[in-house]
């Protein structure tokens, strides 16, 4: 069923423009057959011609955009709007494709000129703005985008594509309060649980705070996030909190809890807590440093039942200890573990090989490399973006490529 979906997803995205002209065609088809039956003031043979030459006009489009040939079906569209310049659809139409074609300024002329026409509905006008405001999205016109964004809201605030859009611009662009607004719009005028979300936008608001200093403000703000959703990001920071008022125990407790939740976090929690603390505090670094060890510590002394068994938990452990210059006591962690595992994955493999070369066991690295290579699947650890794939080695709460928040995944891929 998903092969059939994602052939079915990628057929549509492909096709798009096509599908669109189809669409807009059976829309005309439609406002002929109305017109007729109303008595448009039109003879019935002149309006047959021009809906004639309209049909074979938009086929032709159609078969242009699927073909791939944007060119020829704007001059398809334009000789549309010479025949009859009143089919407010096909300026839609011309406007999309310029659109789609890069050819920003040209669409923005046509929705304008859409806008400012007396005779047009609201309801058309409303939708001329709506498309303007993706003209100016789609061209970099950030500030021009969020003006007419939010003149489509002084209009209709029910408008979820548009909240959204505005959305994803403030949380591009790191305006954390503003993005904060418009979430809880979305979460009012859409049925999706945006909690989860918001949380992760109030964390990245209270880590600002963090990076200065203000650890009051950033508690504050992180307060607010755990009372949407007790996000990992949300639990993460509070574990940087911790280390900062040296409260070790509360920090023990919430890391277990993370682990144990969440033990694919594992291989970057630790990467996580020793990011972005830029104080100017030489003395209070240190500290921080020193408290950050002694989690460590404990991390790698963790023997609970629930965690052993976890390819991500091993892993870290065994990172953390070659950091530490414990190469020895990583290699009999790795061991034991593949030891209990016979089916490892290839990035265990790799990692024990390494070990293996450090401690000058040339010949079992040799043996184990020559495995490796007969059955490598061409696979290293990497995260990736469960919604699109999006794939990278840092961390990532919000999706670059799809804007989704706490999508990330950890493959064992190379």
């Amino acid at each position: 069923m998903e092969i059939y979906l994602s052939s079915f997803t990628s057929f549509l995205a492909e096709h798009l423009l096509g599908v669109v002209a189809t669409l807009i065609t059976l829309v005309l088809v439609y406002h002929y057959l109305i017109e007729k039956e109303t008595g448009a003031k039109l003879s019935k043979r002149y309006r047959n011609s021009i809906f004639e030459a309209q049909s074979k006009i938009f086929l032709n489009a159609t078969q242009y955009l699927i073909s791939g040939n944007k060119d020829l079906a704007i001059k398809e569209f334009l000789s549309a709007v010479d025949i009859n310049r009143e089919t407010i659809e096909t300026y839609f139409a011309l406007g999309g494709l310029f659109r789609s074609n890069g050819e920003i300024e040209k669409a923005i002329s046509i929705h304008r000129s859409l806008i400012a026409r007396e005779n047009i509905s609201e309801s058309h006008r409303l939708r001329a703005l709506k498309e303007l405001a993706v003209d100016f999205d789609k061209g970099g016109f950030v500030d021009k985008a969020i003006e007419t964004y939010k003149d489509v809201l002084k209009i209709n605030r029910d408008q979820y594509e548009v909240i959204q859009s505005l959305c994803r611009i403030y949380e591009d662009t790191e305006d954390w309060d503003q993005a904060y607004n418009y979430r809880i719009m979305l979460s009012k005028v859409g049925h999706q649980n945006q909690a989860e979300t918001i949380s992760h936008i109030l964390v990245q608001k209270a880590k600002q705070y963090f990076e200065k200093g203000e650890f009051k403000k950033c508690e504050e703000d992180l307060e607010d996030a755990f009372r949407f959703a007790p996000s990992v990001s949300a639990k993460i920071l509070r574990l940087k909190l911790f280390l900062v008022s040296g409260d070790m125990e509360q920090a023990k407790f919430l890391l277990l809890e993370i682990l144990k939740e969440h033990p694919m976090y594992a291989s970057f929690i630790f990467v996580s807590i020793d990011e972005d603390f830029k104080t100017s505090n030489a003395e209070l670094k240190e500290t921080y440093k020193g408290r950050l060890e002694i989690l460590r510590k404990y991390f790698l002394e963790m023997n609970d039942k629930d965690l052993v068994n976890s390819a991500s938990v091993v892993l870290s452990k065994v990172r953390l200890l070659k950091e530490s210059g414990m190469t020895q006591n990583a290699f009999d962690l790795l061991k034991e573990w593949m030891d209990n595992n016979k089916h490892s994955s290839e990035v265990m493999k790799v990692e024990y090989i390494k070990l293996l070369i450090e401690l000058q066991k040339k010949d079992e690295a040799l043996v184990q490399t020559k495995g490796l290579l007969e059955n490598l699947h061409q696979t290293l650890a990497k995260h990736y973006c469960r919604q699109c794939g999006y794939n990278s080695d840092s961390i990532f709460w919000r999706c670059p490529q799809c804007h989704e928040w706490e999508t990330i995944q950890f493959r064992w891929k190379v």
